[in-house]
């Protein structure tokens, strides 16, 4: 990769953290090891599932065969913040040693949060980010185990987990650096036969999700790494595991790409995509990796046009251009054929508009407010006006 490529993002500092889970386990078919490694932290286990129970069955088997015990909870959609505190009020009634979750990001983050809050009883909104005190955690969570069933969120590798607040109409963190899980056990196999939408939304979630620190303010080397194996794998694959849902090695290499995303995001943040899709999640029942994937072309557009009218970020033109580039498998593509290539990706991959889920107009004002408030906007590669992202708005719709 020349220099081009390898230029510093404006603001982005030589100087950074990197936490990663104890132990990292990846590839096909290491779900079999679920149970040997979740044996050396506990004896007794609260599992947490989504709703199809099902595709926790290999995880279940493993643990019948480590002799381990466990109780189930089940989360049906996006968690909310009730969500998270019954099941810490199970994991404390089960006497729980430790939490596992199997499913996608949502009950990963579920997971997360139970894990947290169980050795916190009371009040959560004690420790919630924007709606509650944001005070640290004091203790450390029961060691928790994520066994991601998709290739989205990459939340087996991030320290917070998001939950939705239906009476503040948000989506907020839970976070501390206490929060990374234990074991982040990857297993393609247990992506195999995913239905092709589904396919298409978390993987252009975890796309965007490489995509945003690569190109953001707040980069750095160790972020970059990730973003450089990751964007390639996801953009070679994403479509072969879209056409085909039991190609195997595709499921690869989406599940290594999806794991990237996390650990890049949980290093250097994200951008207007996430910043737009928190407050839309919040207040429409829209799941987050389809309105990611509705937002990517519009935010795209949006930041480069934005960044070609001012001289004060060329690294981020340059950073697109190279984006681009992976995107297509073209080395010598322009920063409008990655534009290209997610415009048809998503259009032919029928990712729903953001109307289908009863945005309107009318609705802008308030999403562009709480999204310039977000944390993820301060990793944006430039600052985007409100009118700007009235238009990315208007495009998704």
């Amino acid at each position: 990769m020349g220099s081009v490529a390898n230029a510093p993002v404006a603001g982005s500092s030589g100087a950074f953290e990197f936490a990663t889970p104890e132990r990292l386990v990846f590839g096909p078919g290491v779900v079999a090891r679920a149970g040997e490694l979740a044996r050396s932290l506990g004896q007794r286990w609260l599992l947490v599932t989504g709703r199809d129970v099902r595709r926790a069955e290999p995880l279940r088997e493993s643990f019948r065969n480590a002799g381990l015990d466990w109780v189930e909870c089940t989360v049906t959609g996006e968690p909310t913040v009730a969500d998270a505190s019954a099941g810490a009020d199970r994991a404390i009634a089960t006497r729980a040693d430790g939490v596992v979750a199997c499913g996608g990001g949502a009950v990963i983050d579920a997971g997360k949060a139970i894990a947290a809050l169980a050795t916190h009883p009371g009040n959560p909104f004690r420790f919630l980010e924007i709606i509650g005190q944001g005070r640290p955690l004091e203790n450390a969570p029961l060691p928790f185990m994520a066994v991601p069933t998709t290739a989205g969120t990459g939340a087996e590798a991030t320290r917070n987990a998001v939950l939705r607040s239906p009476e503040h109409a948000l989506k907020v963190s839970l976070r501390s650096p206490r929060m990374v899980p234990k074991v982040a056990l990857v297993d393609p196999e247990l992506a195999v036969g995913l239905p092709s939408a589904l396919t298409a939304c978390t993987g252009l979630d975890a796309l965007t999700q490489l995509l945003e620190p690569w190109v953001g303010s707040k980069a750095n080397g160790m972020t970059d790494a990730c973003c450089r194996e990751g964007l390639p794998r996801m953009a070679r694959s994403l479509a072969r595991a879209v056409d085909d849902g039991r190609n195997l090695a595709a499921r690869t290499d989406l599940g290594f790409g999806a794991l990237l995303s996390g650990l890049a995001l949980a290093h250097s943040g994200l951008g207007a995509v996430h910043g737009l899709a928190g407050p839309i999640g919040g207040r429409f029942p829209a799941p987050h990796g389809a309105v990611c994937a509705a937002l990517l072309g519009p935010v795209w557009r949006a930041n480069v046009e934005t960044l070609r009218r001012s001289d004060a970020h060329p690294a981020a033109l340059d950073r697109y251009r190279q984006a681009a580039r992976w995107l297509t498998g073209h080395p010598g593509a322009a920063i409008d054929d990655g534009l290209r290539w997610i415009t048809e990706s998503v259009a032919g991959w029928k990712i729903p508009r953001l109307a289908r889920y009863g945005l309107t107009p009318s609705d802008f004002p308030a999403l562009i407010e709480a999204a310039q408030a977000s944390s993820s906007m301060k990793g944006n590669p430039i600052r985007l006006p409100d009118r700007v992202l009235e238009q990315a708005l208007a495009e998704a719709l």
